[in-house]
């Protein structure tokens, strides 16, 4: 910030007083006023269904899908403006304090009327958590503006949404995911991108596993479709593989690497078959076999939340922590999930 004078800053040339020869940019409060950037300032909500899709609204003013908000009005805080458009929009009233992400929006945007003069903007994301069956039929719309809404898997979000504000929603869904505080994006892309945000998760369908979750062994009547494995590391946090040409996640086969302690944990049976799962500790992990595959390490929460199993994944999740416990492993604490190295690791 530049050093405020009541006085005239002299012109050039002109006679200078002993401040006014002083090392910084002297100005007058009038003139740093008007030398500062004027911006809009807006705040959306991001809200998900129990299966991780993501609400979106149509208006009556625009083709393209839209998270619930608008612009925070003079002398509004952002988190208000946020509680009072969802009240408007939906009917449904909230306190939206926890911010995902803040985003820079340029002034050259496409999009935006001439006659608009749009200056740029300054957009908050808060996370509205995750609405119940309940809460989604407590939705009442206004008589004019918002015309419906539904929830949408996230990689549809850039078919459905203005280019920028897809990139938006998905890096705000990353960082709630991530869990590592609000995340600072400049036309909706990541400052300091993280694992999920360099290797594009969320960009692809996410593959339904919706069957319901059947604890220990599968019958031997039953055709196995595919074994996969929960494969924890020492700190508690488990395996996860991602596709680096789709952005897919998915959990690695049970052989992926050197494992103790292997239990049947359970299974899904679907209509394609039956998706086995096991749970073991890793003993260490060998130079990776597969380049067309991350491997990273994450929170079975987070495996949860990248995953479309339907409400039989709590089941299994829940089923999950039993067998850390069983494991003897600690419970990790939420941070973004970690890229392991190609060359592998010990422990």
């Amino acid at each position: 910030m530049p050093q405020l004078t009541d006085e005239a800053v002299p012109e050039q040339g002109g006679a200078a007083t002993d401040e006014h020869r002083r090392a910084g940019t002297w100005m007058t409060p009038e003139a740093y006023g008007a030398s500062r950037a004027v911006l809009w300032t807006g705040a959306v909500v991001l809200v998900t269904d129990v299966d991780g899709r993501v609400l979106v609204q149509s208006v009556d003013y625009r083709a393209d899908r839209m998270l619930p908000g608008g612009a925070v009005d003079a002398g509004e805080a952002p988190s208000a403006a946020a509680a009072r458009e969802v009240r408007e929009e939906l009917g449904v009233d909230g306190c939206y304090r926890r911010g995902l992400a803040v985003d820079w929006i340029p002034a050259d945007t496409p999009g935006f009327p001439a006659g608009m003069r749009f200056p740029g903007e300054i957009l908050h994301v808060y996370d509205g958590g995750t609405w119940t069956q309940d809460r989604i039929d407590s939705v009442r719309l206004p008589p004019q503006e918002i015309t419906g809404i539904h929830f949408a898997e996230p990689a549809d979000l850039p078919d459905l949404m203005d280019a920028g504000d897809a990139r938006r929603a998905l890096s705000a869904l990353r960082a709630r995911i991530n869990g590592c505080g609000t995340a600072l994006l400049e036309d909706g892309r990541p400052t300091v991108p993280t694992a999920l945000d360099r290797l594009g998760v969320l960009r692809t369908r996410r593959e339904p596993q919706h069957g319901a979750w059947h604890p220990g062994p599968v019958p031997a009547r039953l055709p196995v479709r595919d074994r996969s494995g929960w494969l924890f590391a020492p700190d508690g946090r488990v395996l996860l593989l991602i596709d680096r040409a789709t952005g897919a996640a998915q959990l690695p086969p049970p052989t992926a690497a050197p494992a103790a302690g292997a239990v049947e944990l359970g299974y899904r049976h679907g209509d394609q078959g039956v998706h086995a799962r096991t749970a073991a500790r890793l003993t260490g992990l060998p130079p990776a076999a597969d380049p067309a595959y991350a491997r990273l390490l994450a929170t079975p929460e987070q495996v949860r939340e990248l995953s479309d199993w339907g409400r039989a994944g709590d089941d299994e999740l829940a089923a999950v922590h039993t067998a850390r416990t069983h494991l003897s492993l600690p419970a990790p604490p939420r941070t973004p999930p970690t890229e392991l190295p190609e060359p592998g690791s010990c422990w």
